[in-house]
């Protein structure tokens, strides 16, 4: 079998085709990456000087992969940033900090978090604390949600919703000839967002929107309509400037809990899907060569032939341990239409609990069922959390190196 270069294995995979190895993504997306404390441990472990590396996602607090960790692990994928990946902070300019944690790293510059009288880290905006780290927590929660008594119309209305400017447009050439010097044969993922779902979780809070869908449907689909007429002129200007160069843009919208989908797959056909449909649609009429990938988190079995029928081409993150995500099941009714973007090996429990050899075996499995016939792209199911050990890391990464199909 030919060697191809890292972009050409992604493709492979995304047109079901099996290359010379299973493509790998480590650390290529909001939901596919590592925090920053197992970073800085991770690359302790492997002889690497911690040096300074980027938290590019603060509620997360994700580290930016760097080159040497990247071809360390012989990863294929690369992600173009948005310039505000949250609270509305960009990264277009950095400065030293040092992490709770106390290692050394770059902040974005505009990051100025302060310090409440319980310890708590919170960002500060327009007077406001709209995000808040507990004490000794590890990432950023909301705290402040400006439609939470949102009752009519021209509440809607009055919200600024945001649209993709000078400085963003800028920001998204600049990146993308960045990569094109620095990774010129590596796989492109956009990070576009997209959010219809939880946009509204974000702007209303939790129980409201979520109440907001039940008691007063007609404004929670204005907020949509209103919302998704932006999307869509931010999605047209963002395609307009990178669509040619990436392969892949990434929308997210976590659909499922732990248990089943977050709202029946009734409501969600009749208040949501037309929205995803619109985004989705827009994207394969305007760059018909990229393809469609939606991050959805928990157990959305039900309402994944309504994902296809729409257009989602790659899922993620394959969340197995939620109720009726069975792997097996997924491939055999799914794998012809869908690319598993992870689902490579379980972080709440094996990653995090197991042993190196229980982590290979898992991965081992996973291969197994989901690389048959391409269609996947490995990469853990979400983030690698604060916590785990890195020579689970490094099991799960070798593993998909050193195993083949039906071994």
């Amino acid at each position: 079998m030919n060697h191809p270069n890292h972009r050409e294995r992604v493709l492979s995979a995304l047109n079901h085709q099996e290359t010379d190895r299973i493509p790998i993504d480590f650390g290529a997306m909001r939901s596919t990456g590592i925090h920053f404390s197992a970073y800085v441990r991770l690359k302790k472990y492997l002889g690497f000087d911690p040096g300074r590396p980027k938290v590019y996602d603060l509620m997360q607090n994700l580290a930016e992969p760097e080159r040497e960790i990247i071809e360390y692990f012989d990863a294929d994928v690369v992600q173009l940033h948005r310039l505000y990946p949250s609270f509305g902070v960009s990264i277009d300019a950095w400065k030293e900090g040092l992490f709770p944690d106390g290692e050394k790293c770059m902040f974005p510059k505009e990051f100025n978090p302060v310090v409440n009288e319980k310890g708590d880290r919170e960002i500060i905006a327009d007077g406001k604390a709209i995000a808040r780290m507990p004490k000794d927590g590890f990432w950023f929660d909301f705290s402040y949600f400006p439609l939470d008594h949102a009752s009519k119309k021209e509440d809607i209305d009055a919200f600024p919703f945001y649209q993709i400017g000078d400085r963003e447009i800028k920001f998204l050439r600049n990146q993308i000839k960045e990569l094109k010097v620095n990774y010129p044969d590596y796989a492109i993922l956009g990070a576009y967002g997209g959010n219809v779902f939880e946009e509204g979780h974000y702007q209303f809070g939790y129980e409201e929107y979520l109440s907001l869908l039940l008691e007063n449907p007609i404004l929670a689909e204005y907020f949509n309509e209103k919302n998704v007429e932006f999307q869509l002129k931010n999605l047209k200007k963002y395609l307009d400037v990178v669509g040619d160069d990436i392969d892949i843009i990434q929308f997210g919208d976590d659909l499922g809990t732990q248990t089943a989908p977050y709202i029946s797959p009734k409501l969600y056909r009749k208040i949501i899907k037309p929205y995803h449909l619109k985004l989705y649609e827009t994207v394969h009429h305007l760059k018909p060569k990229l393809k469609v990938f939606l991050h959805s988190c928990g157990s959305i079995y039900e309402i994944i032939p309504d994902l296809i029928e729409i257009g989602v081409d790659i899922l993620n993150p394959v969340q197995t341990t939620a109720a009726n995500m069975d792997p097996i099941r997924l491939k055999t009714e799914f794998g012809k239409d869908l690319v598993f973007w992870g689902g490579g090996v379980e972080t709440q429990k094996v990653m995090h609990f197991g042993t190196p050899e229980e982590v290979r075996k898992q991965v081992r499995e996973r291969i197994d069922i989901f690389a048959s016939g391409g269609g996947f792209v490995f990469t853990q199911i979400h983030n690698i959390l604060p916590d785990i050990k890195p020579e689970n890391i490094v099991a799960a990464y070798e593993e998909t190196h050193n195993y083949r199909i039906n071994e």
